[in-house]
């Protein structure tokens, strides 16, 4: 298997919530958005991470899957996945290695690129 190839499977299992040392932070930008109270708020973060997991690359794609875009609420919303240091202080020595990366998801609006 390509470094690439075992990356995208990593940040796959990121995106899915199945890397139990990933991170997901979804923007103040993107949560006011679609929110104006604390309820609305987690009513709308579990929304959109239920429609990042859906979100699928196609069959021949050949990236590291590590960004994307979905629409809610008519709405572009954007992930991206970096990898970090285990400390999340610098970027991973081996992303290809799970045990020294840790990787973080973030989801924006446009307004956050």
């Amino acid at each position: 298997m390509s470094e690439r190839e075992i990356i995208a499977r990593l940040n796959d299992r990121c995106r899915h919530g199945l890397d139990r040392t990933g991170r997901t932070v979804i923007t103040r930008t993107c949560l006011g958005t679609f929110a104006n109270n604390p309820v609305a708020e987690v009513v709308a973060q579990a929304q959109i991470l239920a429609e990042v997991r859906k979100f699928t690359y196609p069959d021949d794609d050949r990236t590291e899957r590590d960004r994307g875009q979905i629409e809610y609420r008519g709405t572009t919303v954007y992930f991206q996945i970096d990898a970090y240091d285990a400390n999340l202080k610098w970027g991973s020595p081996d992303p290809t290695d799970a045990s020294v990366t840790r990787r973080v998801m973030t989801i924006m609006v446009r307004e956050d690129l």
